[in-house]
Parts: C-alpha cells; structure tokens; sequence
C-alpha cells in the first residue's frame, strides 16, 4: 500500500506548494514542481520513482495537453501556423547548435555532441501550458504560435534523433522516410478521424445509461489517438493535443470540458509535475558543476532567441517574441525521455547523465516565472 502514501503525500503537498507559490506572485506549477524534489530521492527521500509513479504522470500530461486542445482556438491556430512553424525551426536550430558545441568544448566525441544538441532542441510545451492556462493567455495568438510550434518541434526532433541513431547508434537501421512517411499519416488519419469519426462516436456512446458516459467516450478517443501517435512515432502528447481539438469541434466541448478538469487537476496532473522532480539528483554533482552550468544557461538562452527570432521574422512584436522564445524554453518529460533513450544506445555518455538531467529539469522550473514575468510587463506596457 506504499503508493497510497506516496498519493497522499503528493496531493497534499502540491496544493500547499501551489498555493504557497501563488502568493508569492508566481504561477503555482512552480511549487509544484519543486515538490518533487523535495519529496523525491534528491532531498527527503518520501517518495520514490518507479511504475506506478510513472504511469500515473503519463496519464496526467496526457489530460494536460487533452485540455490545452478542448480550449485551443483553431482559428486561431490556422491563423498563426506561419509563426508556430518558424519559431520551431529556429528553436531547433540554435539550441542544437548550442549543444554542438558545449559537447565539442568539452571534449565528446562527435556524436556524442550531436546527441547533446538533439536534447536540447527538444520542447515540453506542458509547463507552458499550464500557465498560459492560469493566466487565461492560452487562446492568445502567443499561446496559439506556442502550442503549434511544439507540435512542429516534436516532428523534426523526432526526425533528428532517428537520423542521429541510424547512424551512430547501436540499434537496427531506421528509414527516414517511412519515419516521415508514419507521421504525415498520423496527421491524415486524425484530421479525418476528428471530422468524420469523433462526432459519431461522442453521438452513439454520450447518450448510453450508464454513468458518465459523456466523459467515458471523450477519454476513449483521448487514448485512442494518443496511442495511435505513438504507433507512428509521435510523443503521446501530440494525439492528446489532436484529440481535444477534435472534440472541441462538437456539441459535446463544454460537457467533457467541466467533467475531465476535475479527473486531471485533483490527481492525475499533480503527480506528472512531482515525477519531473523525482529525476533530480545530486550525487556526483560536483564534479559536473561546470557542465551543468554551461549547459543550462546555454538550453535556456538558445530557445529564448531562437524562437524570439522566428516570432519575430513573421510578424510578431519584440515584446510577444519574447512571450513565445520564453514559453519554448522548458524540455520537460522530452528531453527526459530522448536523455534515457541517448544512455541506452551509448549516444549520451553516463557520466553526464546527471549533469544533462539536472540542466532538463532547470530549463522546467525557470519557465514558469519567466513567463509570468514577460506576460506581466506586456499587460504593464499595454495599461492606459
């Protein structure tokens, strides 16, 4: 029954943390955030990762993203797919590079260098997410540009890390072009899907007498596409993300709105935030110290300007460019994922392991004060 515990301890401490975090003028994901270190093994040691942990996360950033879809404007985001595309390519660009680099200063071989690169252009628009959401700023054309960008940077990331293995890695030989070729038909599969299939399936399962069965057909959909992303390579994030945005086309939008905010909000998201903490730890730390910093300063200013600089090419003002290079920033559970993916196939070494995870996990906590901040001198810039 240690997972009972373990829930208990996290849901009551994400909430005082939020709480906390919230009067002292920041979004309330960063004391959620840093809660996971606490708890975690990286200072009390009260809650340990592991499957449970990992799977109940899984299905909370799954909800996140659902819910950024069910309230992201599609107009809007048609609007915006010039901009979105723009600052992804240029938030892959100069952080890739950025790593580049650092793995060349520091003397890694060459592929290991472009590992280092490839984890850095990874984005976790998650974070982002949820403060846009605090601050009700989610269906501006920044957060729009953001979430479209994210979809977009996962695609080439992807793309990049596959390149990368295929020929440095230890695993079997990867096609570039059935990898492109699985995701342009995930792309086709859930346009079509969320015009010809979604509604139907809400209409027949919605009106069933059995209990909630409105919000039991949104959360089959939610899964079906996230699993079907995965099939084709996609992170299961981006099919939640299509699966809001489908169901939000249809009658049923308000209905599963107010009844999966509750599911995700009171469990399920709170032990995603506390799980990115749960990666944090501190032995051997000194002597990656220098690493570490290089890293994380370079992670954070390369996404800033890279995606600023995109913003900025197509139309945005310096003030919004910054919103949007800002809200770029994190890496989240996806360089989490491409990092322990890299120690497998020896593309990252495992002494710096530590050291990329703790930049990772940096690159997360900095993003939602950051963001609050540039979103709270606009509003001071914009005031009468």
């Amino acid at each position: 029954m240690e997972f009972i515990l373990y829930l208990l301890l996290i849901l009551l401490f994400t909430k005082l943390a939020g709480e906390l975090s919230v009067r002292l003028g920041q979004p309330a994901v960063l004391g959620k955030l840093i809660v996971g270190i606490l708890l975690g093994p990286a200072v009390l040691g009260w809650v340990q990762d592991g499957e449970f942990i990992h799977y109940m996360s899984e299905i909370g950033v799954l909800l996140l993203m659902f819910i950024a879809g069910l309230e992201t404007d599609l107009d809007q985001l048609r609007k915006n797919w010039k901009s979105a595309f723009a600052v992804a390519v240029g938030g892959i660009i100069l952080p890739f590079a950025g790593g580049f680099a650092i793995g060349e200063w520091f003397g890694f071989a060459y592929h290991n260098a472009l590992f280092l690169g490839v984890i850095l252009s990874a984005t976790s628009v998650s974070i982002s997410v949820q403060v846009l959401k605090e601050m009700n700023r989610l269906n501006t054309p920044e957060g729009s540009t953001i979430l479209g960008a994210a979809v977009v940077d996962d695609i080439l990331v992807v793309v990049l890390l596959a390149v990368l293995m295929s020929f440095f890695g230890t695993g079997d030989d990867i096609s570039i072009s059935l990898l492109i070729g699985k995701k342009l038909l995930f792309f086709a599969v859930a346009v079509l899907a969320g015009w010809l299939v979604v509604p139907r399936v809400m209409r027949w399962l919605a009106p069933l007498r059995v209990t909630e069965a409105t919000i039991t057909a949104a959360l089959v959909i939610l899964f079906g596409y996230a699993y079907f992303a995965e099939m084709m390579g996609m992170a299961g994030i981006i099919g939640a993300f299509a699966a809001g945005i489908a169901i939000a086309q249809t009658s049923f939008k308000h209905v599963v709105e107010s009844k999966v905010e509750p599911i995700a909000y009171s469990l399920f998201v709170p032990v995603f935030f506390v799980s990115i903490g749960l990666s944090v730890s501190f032995e051997g730390l000194a002597s990656q110290l220098g690493f570490m910093v290089v890293l994380s300063l370079v992670a954070i200013l390369a996404k800033l300007l890279g995606g600023g600089i995109g913003a900025r090419l197509t139309g945005f003002n310096t003030r919004s460019s910054l919103v949007i290079g800002t809200g770029m920033i994190s890496r989240g559970e996806v360089a989490l994922i491409i990092a322990a993916t890299g120690l497998e196939s020896g593309l990252l070494l495992p002494q710096y392991f530590t050291g990329v995870i703790i930049a990772v996990i940096i690159t997360t906590l900095v993003t939602p004060p950051l963001l609050k901040s540039v979103f709270r001198e606009e509003a001071v810039r914009n005031s009468p």
